[in-house]
């Protein structure tokens, strides 16, 4: 595979990408045309045009007639703001799962564990036109097999759970869930006494998501990670970091130093204020880049985020990969530029 630092393969790739969103969004184009002087090919990687992600709550954007369309992925919007729509062909939609299954298979491997997801069944709704939550269980699901869903009736199911537990904790199974979610059930609700097997050092956490509302209850990745092992024994904990925007194409946290990796999929570049790129160490706006949309325009995306590239020299997911952090979301903002283009 290729390094994606300087990589004239990746860039070559964006580039593709760019001119077939330009030749076949008319929303696309026009952004590109206005914002950017209709420049939509890079000679770097840090030129590559970028569209604010709440552009996607204010226009219709794809790159495929409406025949075509597959799926619709929605983000979670509140009352302040329209949801984003995601429009997707069968080529695309297949792609982002395989990209998915090619990043996590290297933490769970090549086969398919007994998995528990930490939310409802009535969670997963209409598979044309589904929310972000929807499409992340569906799009983990394929991670497992023997699958339950830990809720039932806004309640943990101690039944079905202790079932589950007795025939599969002896050895490897996947624990799915929104990293809030797993915090209000896994640590406040759950109650040891009521379980079988106490000891879960045999389960892979994988939790994405939710951060705001355990920073407002001042819990910190390194004290989600202490609860769980101190109450649990789970030591294989990941986090991950996606927008639905670039469903697919995640970023997963890795064991030894707690950082997000970038994948042979995806880049990473901060910027400051005024859209500089930031050096590594300075934290900034993140965009982030993935190869895989193509039938919308969302290649190149300048996230709400706050983040940081970490120099990290010692980690096992290798140099030609970056690695960064994220700090949550940037207060009270959105990042203007092409909302009213």
């Amino acid at each position: 595979m290729f390094n994606l630092k300087d990589s004239k393969t990746f860039l070559s790739k964006i580039n593709k990408l760019s001119k077939h969103h330009y030749d076949n969004s008319l929303e696309y184009k026009k952004i590109i045309n206005n914002v950017y002087s209709k420049k939509f090919l890079a000679s770097k990687i840090e030129e590559v045009p970028f569209l604010p992600v709440n552009v996607f709550k204010h226009l219709e954007l794809k790159s495929i007639s409406k025949k075509d369309i597959f799926k619709v992925l929605r983000s979670s919007g509140t009352s302040s703001s329209s949801p984003s729509k995601i429009f997707l062909d069968k080529k695309n939609a297949q792609l982002q799962s395989l990209t998915l299954a090619k990043i996590v298979s290297k933490i769970l491997g090549p086969k398919r564990l007994p998995m528990i997801i930490i939310d409802e069944k009535e969670n997963i709704k209409n598979p044309y036109n589904f929310n972000a939550k929807t499409a992340a269980y569906l799009g983990f699901s394929i991670f497992g097999n023997n699958l339950i869903f830990m809720n039932e009736n806004h309640k943990i199911n101690y039944e079905k759970l202790n079932i589950f537990l007795k025939k599969f904790s002896h050895s490897p199974f996947l624990i799915f869930g929104f990293t809030f979610n797993v915090f209000e059930n896994l640590i406040e609700k759950l109650k040891i006494d009521n379980l079988s097997i106490k000891n879960l050092n045999n389960g892979i956490l994988i939790h994405g998501g939710g951060w705001k509302k355990m920073q407002d209850k001042k819990i910190s990745n390194e004290k989600f990670k202490k609860i769980l092992k101190t109450k649990l024994n789970l030591n294989m904990v990941y986090n991950y970091y996606g927008l639905i925007e670039q469903t697919g194409s995640i970023f997963m946290e890795t064991k030894e130093c707690g950082c997000f990796t970038t994948t042979d999929f995806s880049e990473i570049l901060i910027r400051d204020k005024n859209f500089n790129l930031c050096s590594n160490g300075e934290k900034g706006f993140v965009q982030i880049l993935s190869l895989l949309p193509s039938s919308y325009p969302g290649h190149s995306i300048l996230t709400e985020d706050i983040g940081e590239i970490i120099d990290c020299k010692n980690c096992s997911s290798g140099k030609s990969q970056k690695h960064f952090k994220i700090y949550g979301r940037v207060k009270e903002s959105e990042v203007r530029g092409c909302s009213d283009v």
